[in-house]
Parts: C-alpha cells; sequence; structure tokens
C-alpha cells in the first residue's frame, strides 16, 4: 500500500485552511513517522474555486513547500490542484520548492485542461495522481473512458474520488476492477464518509487491486470528513503491516484534536442525506432545513431532477 495522509489539505474544509506552520511541520513529521508515504499539505492557489484570504494550506505557497520538504524531505511532500487555478509557471515552481507528487483533480465532463496538466507535470518530474472527481455520479463507462485517456497522459496513479461520500462497496470494488483493467499504472481511493462507509470502501478498493489510499487523522475533511487514518494504519498493522507506527499515529491524532478544535469527529445531518442522495456538497443550502424530514424530501426532489 502507498498511503497519502490528507489531513492538512482535506481537514483545511473545517478550518479554513488556518493550519500554522509550526502545527503543519509537526504534523507531516508525525505522519511521516507513523509510516505514511506521502503527506499531501495543500491545495496550489485555492480548492473548488479561488476564496479569498485562504488560510496557510488552502494556498499552497512556495516558501511553505520549502518549509515541509526541509522537515520530512521531497520525496514525501505533495499537492493537489485544480488546473484552472495556476498557470504555466506553478509546476515548476512548486518542484523547485520542494513537492514530488501533484494531484490533478479531472472532472469528466471536460478533462481536456487536467490531462495538459498531467502532462506538464511529468515533464517536471512529478510523481502524477489525477483524481476523478464526483465518481459516484459517473457512468462506469465514463470513468473508463476518462482513466484510460489520464493513462495516456502519463498519469502515475488514477484516484476514485468518492467526493459525495455516496460509494458502496460493492460499487467501489466494480469500479476500482474496472480501471485496474485499462490503465497500466495504479489505482487509488479517495473516501468520504458520509454514510459511515469509508472503511468499507477502502477494503473493497484494495481487494480489488487499488494500491494507492487516502485517509485524514481522526478523519478531518470536508464534510464528515475522509478515511480515518488511525484506524486504517491499525488495520493494515493488525494484516501485517510491520511498516507502521500506530503509537505515534495514535499521538498525532490526540496532538490535532488537542490543537486543532475543529478536528472533532462529526457527522452533520445534511452531509449524511447529501451521501444518500449522491448530492454534491454544494447543494448543502438547498435542503437545509430545520425540519429533517423538509431535508430529505428536498433531497430526493433534487436527485430525482439530477437522474431526469
Amino acid at each position: 500500500m502507498v498511503n497519502i495522509d490528507v489531513t492538512l489539505r482535506d481537514g483545511g474544509y473545517r478550518n479554513r485552511f488556518e493550519f500554522d506552520l509550526d502545527y503543519a511541520r509537526t504534523h507531516a513529521r508525525l505522519s511521516v513517522a507513523a509510516g505514511f508515504d506521502w503527506v499531501e499539505i495543500a491545495y496550489r492557489k485555492g480548492s473548488f474555486k479561488p476564496v479569498a484570504d485562504l488560510g496557510l494550506t488552502g494556498r499552497g505557497d512556495d516558501s511553505y513547500i520549502a518549509a515541509i520538504a526541509e522537515e520530512i524531505g521531497p520525496e514525501h511532500v505533495g499537492l493537489i490542484l485544480h488546473p484552472r487555478n495556476i498557470d504555466a509557471g506553478d509546476l515548476p515552481a512548486m518542484h523547485r520548492a520542494g513537492a514530488r507528487l501533484v494531484r490533478v483533480c479531472v472532472p469528466a465532463g471536460d478533462p481536456g485542461p487536467a490531462l495538459d496538466t498531467v502532462r506538464q507535470a511529468k515533464e517536471v518530474g512529478f510523481t502524477v495522481c489525477v483524481n476523478l472527481t464526483r465518481v459516484s455520479q459517473l457512468p462506469a463507462r465514463k470513468v473508463v473512458e476518462v482513466a484510460a485517456a489520464a493513462a495516456d497522459a502519463g498519469t502515475d496513479v488514477v484516484y476514485l474520488a468518492d467526493s459525495n461520500g455516496s460509494l458502496l462497496p460493492a460499487h467501489t470494488a466494480r469500479l476500482a476492477t474496472l480501471v485496474k483493467s485499462v490503465v497500466p499504472g495504479e489505482v487509488g481511493l479517495h473516501a468520504h464518509n458520509n454514510l459511515g462507509l469509508a472503511m468499507s470502501n477502502a477494503m473493497a478498493a484494495v481487494d480489488a487491486g487499488a494500491t494507492w489510499m487516502d485517509s485524514s487523522v481522526l478523519g478531518m475533511g470536508k464534510g464528515p470528513g475522509n478515511l480515518v487514518a488511525e484506524q486504517w494504519i491499525a488495520y493494515l498493522d493488525r494484516i501485517g503491516g510491520d511498516r507502521y507506527d500506530l503509537g505515534t499515529m495514535l499521538h498525532l491524532a490526540d496532538l490535532l484534536g488537542r490543537s486543532v478544535p475543529e478536528s472533532a469527529p462529526s457527522l452533520p445531518l445534511p452531509d449524511l442525506v447529501l451521501g444518500h442522495f449522491d448530492l454534491s456538497v454544494e447543494e448543502r443550502g438547498s435542503i437545509a432545513h430545520s425540519d429533517h424530514r423538509q431535508s430529505v424530501h428536498a433531497a430526493r426532489a433534487l436527485a430525482g431532477a439530477a437522474a431526469g
């Protein structure tokens, strides 16, 4: 398994990416000591769309990359980006600063710009992953088509990004199997936990051939969060992963809980509803009602309209 700790990046949805540098350095060091291969330290220049006054891990500035690379070595430093947020100078600058892995978000509706970014990243010298975003909403044929195109562009890893937290284990396994059959590289999973199925989906993906996995400490991430890193590391250690240090992993989880109040595990009820109906976080405002029965009714109507 190749494991990516996404806490500093995905966890930023909880605290406006306001991790301070001292904490980020300590987190990265302990994460690598616990057995993570990569620490995804930030978005480069914003998440889905640029937002003013984003914190440190929402910007991915060169000075921040350099500070973390000094702490853990470039061979453990990764960032994620949306191609529309960057320009031609960003990838070379990121590499010079000390990043060695980049993940490119690929919208299935218009993958062309993302595939151009993949090609440039490979030329610069990065290990490159692509995230097929909102994969639960895509027909299997489209997933295979975009995955194959990403492989042709040179990507090293195709990630199934369960952005809505809506995948079920059988669906996860089927998608991982299909993608594995058409790409020469590796397959990964980025799970969200809206339905409490992140661990089950991770296990199903691995059984189907996935070898890269995202998780976050305390599950800290968008909405109800991601695959819980300490649970995942405990599982890998239990089945014979002797390179993991569970004690350090639990120490990091305790440190995050004491240092960042927003890291506390939670399951906001609207996010459970979004996950059930396979709706994106952008629909949250449309289903927000004081009466949860109204929320379910509104979500069902939105899902029906999308299907139609």
